[in-house]
């Protein structure tokens, strides 16, 4: 009876010896494209996620026009990086490659946040000029938002809207804070380029990169 019982016993410990080494068996690692598509999706979110962060910081006015160019200069700066790298690699970035785009996306979200919480806010004014001034940018920042605009046009836009503000802010310091009559119609005109300029960036074949 006890020998039967041992011969059932290691029976049944041979059968389930396969089954045991499956399930020990160490998961295999993953692949070197998933783990590459992975990390390049984080570079991709992060900056779309950058580019909502600006445009919601120009339409609340937290960024000034000199600011939001300063910030996508330096966007426009990375994407071209990130271009160049990929054309070299494949349409891949190597590990070390990642890591500095890195450092660039943390740098920049820094900078997104100082410029967002300083002292310069966007003052438009309850007058024609000032409320064209307010809903251009509106349009710019709906062009960085939905992607229609791309970073090196938003820098370009707003250098020529920060060109205007100055130019505002100048001849009412030397007019007693008023516009004078030819001074509204250069403005005007200055004002209709940059629409006309924005409108042509938000049509063409240039986007925000994905």
């Amino acid at each position: 009876m006890k020998r039967t019982l041992s011969m059932l016993a290691l029976a049944t410990l041979i059968a389930s010896a396969p089954a045991f080494a499956q399930q020990t068996q160490p998961s295999p690692a993953p692949s070197a494209q998933s783990t590459e598509t992975s990390k390049e999706g984080s570079v991709n979110d992060r900056r779309e996620d950058q580019q909502q962060r600006i445009g919601n910081g120009v339409q609340s006015g937290q960024l000034t026009a000199g600011e939001t160019k300063n910030l996508e200069s330096r966007e426009a700066n990375v994407n071209r990086e990130i271009h160049a790298d990929r054309s070299a690699n494949g349409g891949k970035l190597t590990p070390q490659e990642r890591r500095q785009v890195n450092r660039q996306q943390n740098n920049m979200s820094r900078s997104i946040y100082a410029d967002k919480h300083n002292a310069n806010q966007a003052h438009y004014g309850n007058n024609e000029v000032g409320q064209r001034r307010e809903n251009q940018q509106d349009r710019i920042a709906n062009g960085i938002k939905n992607g229609s605009m791309s970073a090196g046009e938003v820098a370009r836009t707003e250098n020529r809207e920060q060109g205007i503000n100055q130019q505002v802010r100048a001849d009412r310091a030397a007019n007693g804070g008023r516009l004078t009559g030819q001074e509204h119609r250069q403005i005007n005109r200055e004002q209709n380029r940059t629409s006309r300029q924005i409108y042509r960036q938000k049509h063409n074949a240039h986007n925000a990169p994905k």
